[in-house]
């Protein structure tokens, strides 16, 4: 349904002006149909002479954003829809909005270390938190208004992010200023909710991704942790009739586990985590061993196969997810693209764009490029060497924009080519020299032995009795001579290789951290007493052994991979915790634990006398929610799981029964969303190793980056650094045509590095050909004057007039070029 509202809109959004020029759009967008209607209804007969100017760059603009809603995977059906629209979604995509919009979160956020319960130091006055809560709802309330400018009414009231923002913001404002009102806090549950607008905001896109991909994971997850819970019910039934028994007046000593059916379920669900694990069984078992059946038949059913095959169903739902949202992320992309294309190509040529109107748009889209790098995207784009752009060519625009282009001297050239000589030489030497196999395996030699002598050194210094002995790390010779080696072998692969092609491998980035490790802890050890634990940076030497195998590059370059996905999952599991933090302070920070559940089978972890002479198990009343980071720490030993329900017990003693759903909730959240990170891990890894094996190739690596030469004749240098002069792209066609003229060339190259995206697109090039396939269907079916390609006919006839033009445009531009430039 949403794809069918994109593509209704597609067909309906544009409307044609006219105005009687060899150079008319073919459509006009939203902004500049707005503009030429109102021209009309006003009646006035002094139309600007640079009307048509005017038309082209509003379609500039407009063509812009819809390449920028593709690449952000915004829904085209919120694009403008009119000049007036236009200012309001400038201000609210603008960098300095962003920040704003970044900073209101973040300081409605960091409130909860002001507010009731605050930490120590850092509470404020009521009416000073409530003040600055009040000024970040404002800004969030203004994007909300901006938001709601440029989308119109309907849609903003239909966008479901939206609404759910705005509900949330007027309960907060409402109960803000009943704060400031009674001068004191009361139970605010709702503080919990504000990591909404942080996830909301520009820069937390990949969080946003990934909770969207959570919860699209939830429902079969739920299914599975349904089915978990209802065995686990089954169990509790059991385990209550199996071990709840009463001779008479006399209950035995084990009832506390399955006293009741609510005791029942509680132990079956902690033994679920294994906390409690062979407590719980113990007592049973010291009367009737036949009981540990029991056991261990609930634990081979709970935990040994419905939580693997949760984390199975995990795996596969987010796998699954991966591929449909590359394809929709795909589509989305050449559904933009369309929406630009038909806002560049003129009513004379619908199907191709020309070398002006690509440039038009990249004022917008990539206002920093120079126009250098625009006529090379452009050069690059054009495999058909017409000058101008079909679609197909056009819907790689988002790749080549993002490429950074340098002069080379040669397609096989090193980067210290154009060194004086005799640099140049001596820097070739040291590029060969730095690529010879026989090196890189005496590096590997190096630290084998390097790693037998660590070994060596470290069991003398742990056997010393002489405890002074294990501190005085002392600067030896053979570390100087290991790292000396290290740094050595750096330094001639920077300048072999040069900077910028050594700093874009994963791997040369890790080696020199290492041997920058090895230095700081070399340096260090000089040191003695101030800086002698800079010494356990020794080890990490040993870390460049992963390279010497392939598993072992898989493993850590998948780990280098993740660095920057990671971040996303650990925002998120921040967030997680201040949700459940705010709610934990808001329900349990008035309660105490000192010295509470008396006669029950946790009493001695919270008892303040020591009277039992277990003073280390006496600090579990420390586990509070006082404040938000004491929150966090409770919650994370509730994550690390290890007697989590000593804490969990311990509340339900001093407040109710009922708080026990509070921490079952948190595990069982926890334990989805690190589901969901195994998952994650291993889409990762296997996606490696997969896409090694479908291209063919030793190391993924290799594709890291991405390169394209250009090669532009000295005209079009030339044409390119008179900023007066109008780029033409007939010197396209002139070398498509005289491939034996192409002389006193240039080598440009563009580079940048591969995303995940670019990896999957190359990786399932068989999909992609049937997504492409599916969405000129769906564009065909919607917008029946469509076409892709033209008639043969149609080309054949265009193709001469164009080739015989060619030759008097270039001339043409050459002289300009001579008398202006």
């Amino acid at each position: 349904m949403e794809n069918d509202r994109e593509l209704l809109y597609s067909t309906q959004h544009s409307r044609t002006f006219s105005t009687g020029s060899d150079d008319e759009a073919n459509e006009s967008g939203n902004i500049a149909g707005d503009l030429s209607y109102r021209i009309r209804q006003s009646g006035s007969t002094n139309v600007p002479c640079d009307s048509q100017r005017i038309h082209w760059d509003l379609n500039y603009q407009e063509a812009a954003i819809f390449l920028q809603e593709g690449g952000n995977n915004d829904k085209l059906y919120y694009h403008p829809q009119n000049q007036d629209a236009l200012p309001a979604y400038l201000i609210a995509h603008n960098t300095l909005f962003y920040l704003l919009d970044l900073g209101a979160s973040l300081l409605l956020m960091s409130l909860a270390m002001c507010e009731s319960p605050a930490v120590s130091k850092l509470q404020l006055p009521v009416a000073a938190h409530a003040s600055l809560e009040i000024f970040g709802i404002a800004i969030l309330v203004l994007k909300l208004f901006l938001n709601m400018r440029w989308i119109g009414v309907r849609s903003f009231v239909r966008h479901k992010r939206t609404m759910i923002k705005a509900a949330v913001l007027i309960v907060m404002l409402v109960e803000a200023i009943v704060v400031i009102i009674r001068q004191t806090n009361h139970f605010r549950v709702t503080r919990s909710l504000r990591p909404i607008f942080l996830i909301d905001s520009y820069y937390c896109r990949g969080v946003r991704r990934f909770v969207r991909q959570i919860l699209q994971s939830l429902p079969p997850i739920l299914d599975m942790i349904a089915l978990l819970l209802f065995f686990m019910l089954i169990f509790s039934i059991l385990g209550f009739y199996l071990f709840s028994q009463q001779q008479g007046d006399l209950v035995f000593a084990d009832n506390y586990f399955f006293r009741t059916i609510e005791d029942s379920f509680v132990s079956l669900f902690i033994l679920l985590t294994t906390a409690n694990f062979p407590d719980v069984m113990m007592p049973s078992y010291a009367r009737n061993k036949s009981s540990a059946v029991f056991f261990i038949v609930y634990l081979a059913i709970e935990l040994y196969f419905f939580m693997n095959l949760l984390l199975a169903v995990v795996y596969d739902t987010f796998n699954n997810i991966e591929k449909e949202k590359l394809k929709k992320l795909f589509m989305h992309k050449r559904k933009a693209c369309q929406h630009a294309f038909n806002l560049l190509v003129t009513k004379q040529n619908s199907s191709t764009i020309h070398l002006k109107h690509f440039v038009g748009l990249m004022k917008y889209y990539k206002p920093k490029k120079s126009r250098r790098d625009v006529y090379l995207a452009f050069k690059f784009l054009n495999h058909s060497k017409t000058s101008n752009l079909s679609l197909d060519e056009f819907y790689s625009v988002y790749e080549v924009a993002l490429l950074t282009w340098t002069a080379k001297q040669g397609a096989g050239s090193v980067w210290s080519t154009h060194f004086y000589y005799p640099l140049n030489k001596i820097f070739v030497g040291i590029f060969k020299f730095a690529n010879w196999k026989w090196f890189d395996r005496f590096i590997y030699l190096v630290i084998a032995a390097n790693f037998v002598w660590i070994m060596v050194d470290t069991i003398q210094i742990s056997t010393n009795p002489s405890i002074e002995a294990k501190n005085d790390f002392h600067t030896t010779w053979y570390s100087i001579v290991f790292v000396a080696i290290y740094f050595v072998e750096v330094i001639i692969k920077i300048l072999g290789l040069g900077p910028k092609k050594y700093f874009t491998s994963g791997w040369n980035i890790f080696d020199f951290l290492v041997t920058v490790s090895s230095l700081v802890g070399i340096f260090g050890e000089l040191f003695e007493e101030s800086f002698y634990y800079i010494a356990v940076l020794r080890p990490f030497r040993l870390l460049r052994l992963f390279k010497m195998k392939k598993r072992y590059r898989d493993v850590l370059g998948t780990a280098i991979v993740l660095i920057n996905r990671l971040g996303s999952l650990s925002v998120v599991m921040l967030l997680l915790y201040y949700f459940f933090s705010i709610i934990g302070m808001e329900v349990f920070s008035h309660y105490d634990l000192r010295d509470c559940c008396k006669n029950s089978n946790v009493e001695s972890y919270y008892t303040t006398g020591n009277s039992n002479g277990s003073a280390q198990l006496a600090y579990y009343y420390l586990n509070n929610f006082d404040n938000i980071f004491m929150s966090a720490v409770t919650l994370f030993e509730l994550t690390v799981v290890n007697n989590w329900f000593i804490i969990m017990e311990g509340y339900s003693h001093v407040a109710t029964g009922w708080s026990r759903i509070y921490f079952m909730l948190f595990y069982l959240v926890t334990m989805v969303v690190m589901n969901i990170v195994v998952a994650f891990i291993l889409e990762a890894f296997i996606f490696r190793i997969q896409y090694r094996r479908t291209m063919q190739i030793t190391d993924i690596d290799d594709h890291g980056l991405m390169k394209v030469d250009i090669n532009l004749s000295s005209e079009e240098q030339r044409m390119c650094l008179c900023q007066v002069l109008e780029m033409s792209g007939c010197w396209i066609r002139q070398q498509r045509d005289n491939q034996s003229q192409n002389d006193n060339m240039t080598l440009f190259r563009g580079e940048r590095l591969r995303s995940k995206e670019d990896f999957s697109l190359r990786m399932y090039n068989d999909e992609v050909k049937e997504w492409e396939d599916e969405l000129d269907r769906r564009r065909s079916l919607w917008s029946p004057d469509y076409v892709i390609i033209q008639d043969i006919e149609e080309n054949e006839d265009t193709t001469a007039s164009a080739n015989t033009a060619s030759t008097s445009q270039c001339q043409q531009s050459m002289q300009q070029i001579n008398r202006i430039c």
